[in-house]
């Protein structure tokens, strides 16, 4: 099997490394010296900057003015945001968009997509706090509207990232036994309404209360399999941002112990530290290895439906997340270790990383909670059958 990454997919990187290049960790917000929430609004000039270069709509179709790449190009220019603690919601709109492609009516996409990629339209989807796959844990109800041709819904879901910075939030909810659809729904639509929620990395979250919001039929995602796809997609770039995150701290990690010294030797040189940076290197390695699985298993005609007797591509994201969340947990509380006092210094960056792994290690489900549905795949797809 090739690994090697496209053209297109490198220049996608290249493209991403040049935007992301002026964004400075350290002048990030931290939860350690702000109370509270840290901002209301996401990065807006970095959010202008990622349109210009044309970052939003590479997941696009060409017809609707993107370069028509996967899910792996959107994964390569996440992890380099997450290496730079990037603030804006650049996995949310682009898997939200990609969903409506995918699945929405076309008179959805063709008012959507366009402004998404020219960085008109922001789009926030509450996924957070969701440990199962199951529509019955959809806290949201859509039921059809007796007054005109669209939908209703009521219900509450809890932990959705920039939610009063947005201009839709995807929302899922259930339309009767077994049956997940996803509601586009204006944020300043009639019946929203928001409580403030603070999240492990210190950003501003809200709890989103939707009291008989009226939305339009095409306003509402109702393709079989829509909702489970995005989660699995917002799953899979979750995971990488987790490794571009991992990947930079490491590399924090090695250029203060290659310069700190004690005995006249740098620590590096330690064989106790030695063997801890090889150890998360190997995380590092196995994040990266089930993260492109993943998202191979999402792009369509290379096995997503799990034919010729393979797992579904749940299987595969469920692992990657397993690996993301340990993995990412592992190689922040090392580095802190390793930095020693420095790693605690609010002056220094680390403590800042630490708080963003938390949140990507939780998000959407911890390690334990994808254990628990890789098991109930493998239990009813045996292996060899």
């Amino acid at each position: 099997m090739d690994f090697t990454f496209t053209e297109e997919q490198r220049a996608a990187v290249d493209a991403a490394r040049s935007v992301f290049a002026g964004v400075a960790p350290d002048g990030v917000p931290s939860p350690a010296l702000t109370p509270g929430a840290v901002a209301e609004d996401f990065d807006r000039p970095l959010w202008a900057r990622l349109a210009k270069a044309d970052l939003l709509s590479l997941v696009l179709s060409p017809e609707h003015g993107g370069a028509g790449l996967d899910a792996v190009a959107l994964c390569l220019v996440l992890r380099e945001s997450a290496a730079v603690l990037a603030r804006v919601p650049l996995l949310e709109t682009c898997a939200v968009a990609m969903a409506v492609e995918r699945h929405g009516a076309e008179e959805l996409s063709a008012g959507l997509l366009p402004r998404v990629g020219s960085g008109e339209l922001v789009i926030t989807v509450g996924a957070n706090g969701r440990t199962g796959h199951e529509p019955a844990e959809l806290a949201v109800m859509a039921r059809p509207d007796a007054r005109t041709d669209g939908w209703v819904l009521d219900g509450v879901q809890t932990g959705v990232a920039w939610a009063r910075s947005a201009d839709l939030i995807a929302v899922p909810a259930h339309r009767g036994p077994g049956r997940a659809v996803l509601a586009l729904v204006p944020g300043d639509r009639a019946g929203v309404s928001f409580a403030d929620q603070v999240s492990t990395s210190g950003e501003r979250y809200a709890e989103v209360r939707l009291d008989s919001v009226r939305i339009a039929r095409h306003e509402l995602v109702d393709d079989e399999g829509a909702w489970e796809w995005l989660r699995l997609l917002l799953t899979t770039g979750t995971c990488a941002r987790a490794l571009g995150l991992g990947e930079r701290v490491l590399a924090m990690t090695s250029e203060y112990t290659g310069e700190r010294k004690q005995f006249g030797f740098p620590v590096a040189t330690f064989q106790a530290v030695a063997v801890q940076t090889a150890d998360r290197y190997i995380d590092l390695r196995a994040m990266a290895a089930t993260l492109w699985q993943a998202a191979w298993r999402l792009t369509p005609g290379r096995g997503e439906a799990g034919a010729d007797g393979a797992l579904p591509a749940a299987a595969d994201v469920a692992v990657a997340k397993i690996w993301a969340s340990d993995g990412v947990r592992r190689v922040v509380q090392t580095a802190q270790h390793l930095h020693g006092g420095l790693g605690a210094d609010t002056d220094y960056p680390l403590h800042r990383y630490h708080a963003w792994a938390k949140q990507l290690e939780l998000s959407l489900g911890p390690a334990a909670a994808h254990e628990e549905a890789l098991g109930d795949l493998l239990a009813a797809h045996p292996p060899g059958e």
